[in-house]
């Protein structure tokens, strides 16, 4: 993760469809431009929130392994929210 998030949203105790639900209403509250980072786990959200906020015409800059979970499962996206 090469820069810095203007927010942070954790999903990794939701289960679908509430994963997306959460993701697409915080990037609603940021501003265009802004980038959000999102913690996830489990494939259906790995699959799912990316391809689906793509869908929105929002950008996914990144969506790596959280080095911080040393028993790995989480990952961390990271998505620029389109301009209005």
């Amino acid at each position: 993760m090469t820069s810095k998030s203007d927010r942070t949203l954790d999903i990794t105790q939701e289960v679908c469809p509430l994963t997306f639900v959460k993701a697409k209403l915080a990037v609603e509250r940021i501003a265009p431009g802004e980038v959000l980072e999102i913690r996830l786990r489990g494939d259906e959200p790995l699959e799912n929130v990316p391809r689906s906020l793509t869908d929105l015409g929002h950008e996914i800059l990144s969506l790596e392994p959280d080095p911080a979970d040393p028993a790995g499962g989480v990952h961390v996206l990271r998505v620029r929210k389109a301009d209005a």
